[in-house]
């Protein structure tokens, strides 16, 4: 699986890669719009939980899977989004949230 980040070949959570982030989803998407977010944590519960509870009450589509050996998990997160800008508040806000995490 490839990430956005080395696909744009810039540093994840830099405002240069943020801010290429909101031209493309301006210009692949009409908005309001579902928007698919993954992340990668440790097998850690409490940062899965972590994760799940900043997207709570937006009626989001959570699933779990963890890697072979057990050692990561994938969360994946639909959810309908209004705006690119309300896309990049929420990595910025799971960045900053939960300790380890890897945004694809």
């Amino acid at each position: 699986m490839r990430s956005k980040n080395k696909a744009m070949g810039i540093a994840p959570n830099s405002e240069e890669f943020y801010k290429k982030l909101k031209k493309q989803l301006q210009d692949t998407a009409l908005w309001p719009s579902e928007y698919l977010y993954k992340f990668i944590v440790t097998s850690d519960e409490v940062k899965i939980k972590q994760i799940e509870d900043l997207f709570d009450n937006l009626g989001a589509v959570i699933n779990t899977t963890p890697s072979k050996n057990g050692k990561y998990t994938s969360v994946s997160i639909n959810v309908r989004m209004k705006n690119p800008d309300a896309v990049i508040v929420k990595y910025k806000e799971v960045a900053e949230k939960v300790e380890g995490v890897i945004s694809l």
